[in-house]
C-alpha cells in the first residue's frame, strides 16, 4: 500500500512538473520577440535568475553547445533546459511549450493568404523589405563575431560566391563540409579554453540511439524519397535535412529551404518571401516559419510535418551529444572546425541577401530607401522586430500608391 502511495505521489510530482514546465516555456513562446540571441535572455531570467532551474556555469555551457550544433539555437537551450528539469519529457514539454505559439500564428497567416489572393498587395512588398533588413542586420552582427579576421572572411567571400555561381541541392552541405575542413586544418592546431562539465541525466546508450537515428534518418530519407515519391516523405525530407544541416540560427535556414521548396514548384518565391517577413512578426523560433511553408504546401497535415520534421534533428542532436559535450567543447580541432564552419555560414547568409531576398524584393530606389529606413530602425533605433515588420507593411502598402 505505501509502495503504491509513494508511486502515485511520485508521478504527481512528475506531471506538476511537466505542467509547469509547459506553463513557462508557454509564457516565453508567446513574449520572446527578437530572435535567438534574444531569447537565450529570456531564458536566462526566466529559467536561471527567477527560476534557477539550472546554475550559471551549466546554463553557459548549454548555451555553448547550441552554439556548436546545427539547428534553432535557442529551441536547442530550451529543449535542454527541460530535459536536465525532467528528462526527455521534459525537453518535449519545453519545445512545445516554446513553439506552438508561433507555429499557430504563421500556419493562420499561411491559409489567409490562400484564401484572399493578397500576394501581389503593398504591404506584402513591404514584408518581403523587411526580410532583407532583417537579414542584412544578421549578417551584419554574425560577420563581426564570426569572421573577424582576414582568413575566416575570405572564407566568407569565397563561401558566397560559390553558392550563387554552383545552386545545386548539395552545394551548400559540400560548402560546409570543406569549410569545416580547412578550419580544422587552420585553427585546429590552437589551444582552446576548457569548460566545465553539464550534468545531464541522460545515459550514453540513449545517446548514442539518437545520434545513430539522426545520421540514419539523414542518411535513409533521401533514398526512401527516390523510391517511394510520396509527396509527404518528399516534404519531410526536404524540412529534415534543412533542419539538420543548418548552422548559425533562423536566418540561414532561408536559402536551404527556398531551395527546397521553390524550384519543386511546392509554393513561389513571392509566398516564400511574404512568410519570411511575416515570421519577423512572431515570438519564439525563427523556424517555426517551416510551419508556414508547410501549410501552403500541403494543408494542416502539410504544417504538422514540416514543424516535426524540422525541429527533429534538433531534439535528437541534443539528447545525442550532452553526454558527450565537454569532450567535445575541449577539443581543439573540433572547434577549429567550427570556426571554419561559422565564417562559411556568414558567406551563405550573405549569398541569400542578394538571391532570393534583393533580386526579388528592391526592384526600384524607393524599394532601396524602404529597405535602409528598415535597416537603420533595426540596427541604430533598436526598435523591436515587430515594430519594424508594422513599419515594413505600412510602408509597402504607401509606396503601392506612389
Amino acid at each position: 500500500m505505501d509502495g503504491n502511495r509513494q508511486k502515485r505521489s511520485m508521478e504527481k510530482s512528475k506531471l506538476g512538473t511537466l505542467l509547469e514546465i509547459l506553463s513557462v516555456s508557454t509564457k516565453l513562446g508567446v513574449t520572446s520577440f527578437g530572435g535567438p540571441i534574444a531569447h537565450l535572455g529570456y531564458f536566462h531570467d526566466e529559467y536561471i535568475r527567477r527560476r534557477k532551474w539550472m546554475d550559471e556555469r551549466s546554463y553557459t555551457e548549454l548555451v555553448a553547445l547550441s552554439q556548436f550544433l546545427p539547428g534553432p539555437a535557442s529551441s536547442q537551450v530550451g529543449i535542454g533546459i527541460g530535459i536536465v528539469r525532467a528528462g526527455w519529457l521534459g525537453g518535449l514539454v519545453a519545445w512545445l511549450g516554446f513553439t506552438l505559439p508561433s507555429v499557430l500564428a504563421l500556419v493562420a497567416f499561411a491559409f489567409l493568404l490562400q484564401g484572399y489572393d493578397i500576394g501581389n498587395t503593398g504591404w506584402i512588398h513591404g514584408l518581403k523589405l523587411v526580410a532583407v533588413a532583417i537579414v542584412a542586420h544578421a549578417i551584419l552582427g554574425m560577420g563581426q563575431k564570426l569572421t573577424p579576421d582576414r582568413t575566416r572572411a575570405t572564407i566568407a567571400i569565397v563561401a558566397a560566391a560559390v553558392t550563387l555561381l554552383w545552386q545545386t541541392a548539395f552545394s551548400q552541405i559540400i560548402i560546409i563540409l570543406l569549410a569545416g575542413l580547412l578550419g580544422v586544418v587552420i585553427f585546429g592546431g590552437k589551444s582552446q579554453e576548457s569548460s566545465p562539465d553539464l550534468q545531464i541525466p541522460i545515459s550514453r546508450s540513449v545517446a548514442i540511439v539518437c545520434l545513430v537515428l539522426f545520421f540514419g534518418l539523414l542518411l535513409a530519407l533521401p533514398l526512401l524519397r527516390e523510391w517511394s515519391k510520396h509527396e509527404w516523405i518528399v516534404l519531410f525530407d526536404g524540412f529534415y535535412r534543412s533542419g539538420a544541416l543548418v548552422f548559425g540560427g533562423g536566418h540561414v535556414v532561408l536559402p536551404l529551404l527556398e531551395r527546397e521548396l521553390v524550384p519543386a514548384g511546392w509554393i513561389t518565391k513571392e509566398e516564400f518571401l511574404t512568410g519570411y517577413g511575416a515570421a519577423q512578426a512572431v515570438p519564439g523560433p525563427l523556424f517555426t516559419f517551416s510551419s508556414y511553408l508547410g501549410a501552403l504546401a500541403g494543408g494542416v497535415t502539410g504544417a504538422i510535418i514540416a514543424t516535426i520534421a524540422i525541429f527533429l534533428p534538433a531534439f535528437l542532436l541534443v539528447m545525442g551529444a550532452l553526454p558527450f559535450w565537454s569532450q567535445l567543447r575541449n577539443s581543439s580541432k573540433m572547434q577549429g572546425g567550427l570556426m571554419g564552419v561559422n565564417a562559411a555560414v556568414v558567406g551563405i547568409l550573405l549569398a541569400s541577401l542578394y538571391d532570393p531576398l534583393w533580386t526579388s524584393a528592391v526592384l526600384q530606389p524607393k524599394d532601396f530607401i524602404l529597405a535602409v529606413i528598415l535597416f537603420g530602425m533595426l540596427v541604430f533605433w533598436k526598435l523591436h522586430p515587430w515594430m519594424i515588420v508594422m513599419v515594413g507593411a505600412l510602408g509597402g502598402t504607401v509606396l503601392g500608391y506612389l
